[in-house]
């Protein structure tokens, strides 16, 4: 867990990761400091874009399959 050789894609994949818990509201503390101290903020905002594009489609799918 204290491996900082996760750079690159791995990194980003640690972000997505981050935010998608953090969507569910459910991180624990000590992941959370982990988090802020390891991952790219830049990373951190393009996995909140992707995350929130995904619950909008997930949305408009649910929508659309009652309604229509």
């Amino acid at each position: 867990m204290g491996d900082d050789s996760g750079r690159g894609t791995s990194s980003f994949g640690r972000s997505m990761k981050a935010v998608m818990w953090s969507f569910l509201g459910v991180r624990k503390r000590r992941d959370l400091e982990a988090d802020a101290t390891q991952l790219n903020p830049l990373h951190v905002v393009l996995a909140a874009l992707l995350g929130a594009a995904i619950f909008i489609g997930v949305l408009i799918l649910i929508v659309r399959a009652v309604v229509g």
